[in-house]
């Protein structure tokens, strides 16, 4: 008998260590490090091997770069083009995807209505850990959703789904959550990191020999961070994160990876009694300004995956009563308002040091480019100052330490989105203000900071 290897897992980070210790040498965490079997022990024949008659799938043989077949790869509609979007273009065969999200986002509810929908067209399996079959088909039923063709199953044992799911053959399969699944051959509890990671490298690969569409629904952490080992995310092809307040109808559905499609793609949806619908023109949910304009507040240009998103920005700047002046940003990163206030303090004129400084994202929408930096500081000039700037305005732009303007990608698609919307009127980079101009609109090309502020200050 071959001797059975053995690890020590820890529950918080998922670092691997040969012996037992009382602290895990990558977290620092105490008393975190769980006993697990690397196998050896088991005989060839115990191994799962999912692969159906007449599959061709992935061969292990060497094959020349030259001779690669570089066909298209094939693509299924999920009937959402905005969950088409995020994915590339729609599911590709054999693919893993998971998706991550808060209590309440949405998860559940948007694969049931992907599955009810598709079940009409191919063979469909729902799995349910954490909720009974009577809960999945009366939130079926409240959805209006179509009730035929799609299988149901209520199992947290990830060997037994796999061989129900070889009986059936679904080219669909949906595993709600990977949190609650648990594998027989590992000792620790659901939900820990080595039952996770080898219970969803179980799925996977039975997705991969089959050539099924794999869903997994995965939790977060309180810090919005996906629940487990850190090396699921590496295992899977697609990891998809839906956002969304409690306060707030619409949800946003963002990739974080996708081996088939751009990264950072961005889906937008909004609840309804009838479940997620489609926002197919988010700039307009985003643009819902007050009748009443106000200083503080301007539009900026996004580009999110491979469009363009109109934005509102707010600021609000107030004399400070404490002897640190706060600097609260919503939906920005706060380290980057800091360091542009010291630009605007260096190279614009205007001193902060004595002023709380807020600023808030309109719509829950999260920036994470460096293209809103002049939109933002134009706000907190026009709050400082309290001069309303013009509701026809929208403003994009890098600024760089030394109170450049730098140019974006993808500038003009970003002002004929603009212009789509009724904007009249631009300042952006210079180097991004197109020779022949935009119809309609006026272009206010700018290279240093100074005449960013002057521009804002004329119109």
């Amino acid at each position: 008998m071959a001797k059975v290897k053995t690890a020590y897992v820890c529950s918080e980070c998922g670092a691997e260590h040969g012996q037992w210790q009382g602290q895990c040498a990558a977290c620092k965490e105490w008393n975190t490090l769980t006993r697990i079997s690397l196998g050896g022990s088991a005989s060839p024949a115990a191994k799962p091997d999912f692969r159906r008659q007449g599959y061709s799938g992935v061969t292990s043989a060497v094959q020349d770069l030259s001779e690669i077949d570089l066909a298209a790869v094939p693509r299924v509609s999920t009937t959402l083009s905005e969950l088409d979007r995020v994915l590339g273009g729609g599911l590709v065969p054999g693919s893993a995807i998971l998706i991550g999200g808060n209590p309440g986002a949405g998860k559940s509810t948007l694969l049931l209505q992907v599955m009810c929908l598709l079940a009409q067209q191919t063979s469909a399996l729902y799995v349910t850990g954490e909720e009974s079959l009577q809960q999945v088909g009366m939130r079926a039923r409240r959805l209006g959703l179509p009730e035929q063709n799609l299988k149901l199953l209520a199992e947290t044992n990830v060997e037994t789904i796999c061989q129900v799911a070889q009986q059936h053959q679904p080219k669909l399969l949906v595993v709600d959550s990977i949190q609650v699944m648990h594998s027989a051959d590992i000792p620790s509890a659901p939900g820990s990191v080595s039952q996770v990671r080898e219970c969803a490298a179980y799925l996977i690969q039975y997705a991969k020999q089959t050539n099924t569409v794999l869903f997994l629904v995965g939790h977060v952490t309180k810090d919005g961070n996906l629940a487990g080992p850190k090396v699921l995310e590496h295992m899977i092809d697609c990891f998809l994160m839906l956002d969304g307040s409690s306060d707030s109808k619409y949800r946003t559905l963002r990739g974080q990876k996708n081996r088939f499609g751009a990264v950072n793609e961005l889906g937008v949806f909004a609840m309804t009694e009838k479940g997620l619908k489609e926002v197919k023109n988010p700039s307009a949910i985003f643009l819902a300004r007050t009748e009443e304009p106000s200083a503080g507040s301007v539009v900026m240009v996004l580009w999110e995956g491979t469009r363009p998103l109109l934005v509102e920005i707010q600021a609000l700047v107030d004399g400070t009563q404490l002897g640190n002046p706060r600097r609260l940003a919503v939906g920005l990163e706060q380290n980057r308002l800091a360091m542009l206030l010291a630009v605007l303090h260096r190279h614009g004129g205007v001193y902060m040091a004595d002023q709380d400084v807020f600023v808030n994202v309109v719509g829950g929408v999260r920036v994470t480019e460096t293209s809103a930096d002049l939109a933002l500081i134009l706000a907190i000039v026009s709050s400082f100052r309290d001069r309303i700037l013009p509701q026809d305005l929208v403003v994009f732009g890098e600024v760089g330490l030394a109170g450049e303007i730098r140019p974006v990608p993808s500038g003009h698609e970003r002002l004929l989105e603009a212009a789509k919307h009724g904007f009249k009127r631009a300042i952006v980079p210079k180097a991004n203000a197109p020779k022949a101009g935009v119809n309609g609109m006026r272009i206010i090309g700018v290279s240093r900071l100074a005449e960013a502020i002057d521009a804002m200050q004329e119109g």
